[in-house]
């Protein structure tokens, strides 16, 4: 009885994990892969092309409590890091685009935070950054979905040259010299 018993319990385990593999596999054939590109210029559709004039037109809100025209940040290459105080990929990546900005004057770079004025003053506090930081709240998700992360994941970096153009995007946490190799190909292909 207990073979029996044994048996049946090993093979009941065994479906649960076959079912569980299966429906993981079919699920993550839909989501973007971390760290790829999610929405090249060149694949703009038309959703993510007004997205992106949507992206530009919109206002957000400082640490300070100013609000900061999203167009004041045209005419020069632009790095746009959308993340959360909750979210340990993007709190880990934080100090390094803080040292990326500090080392590229000739980019822009602003994070913008899909959480809470206090959340994100509070995480200043312990982690400087040296770039802007606005608060786009909630409202922050339709924003990336906007700019083509249909899965509304973050981190999400997305890189615009100094005509407001979308150049590249990267979902999950960047990689320092995939994200410098991707800054130095816009920088070059604007200048051309």
């Amino acid at each position: 009885m207990k073979r029996r018993t044994f048996a049946l319990g090993v093979g009941g385990l065994a479906a649960i994990a076959a079912t569980g593999w299966l429906a993981w596999r079919e699920s993550s054939r839909g989501a973007p892969q971390a760290n790829r590109s999610v929405g090249l210029q060149a694949e703009l559709s038309t959703p993510a092309a007004e997205g992106v004039g949507n992206f530009f037109a919109t206002s957000l809100t400082d640490l300070e409590g100013r609000d900061v025209a999203l167009a004041s940040f045209a005419g020069q290459p632009l790095v746009v890091n959308f993340w959360a105080t909750w979210c340990a990929p993007c709190v880990e990546e934080m100090p390094t685009l803080s040292a990326m900005a500090q080392k590229m004057p000739n980019v822009r770079f602003v994070g913008i935070g899909i959480d809470t004025v206090a959340n994100i003053r509070q995480f200043v506090d312990k982690i400087p950054v040296s770039y802007p930081l606005l608060v786009a709240g909630l409202g922050g998700v339709a924003m990336v979905r906007d700019l083509g992360n249909t899965a509304g994941g973050l981190p999400f970096t997305v890189l615009f040259d100094a005509k407001g153009n979308m150049i590249d995007s990267i979902l999950g946490q960047v990689q320092p010299d995939d994200l410098t190799r991707r800054i130095a190909a816009f920088i070059v292909k604007s200048k051309t």
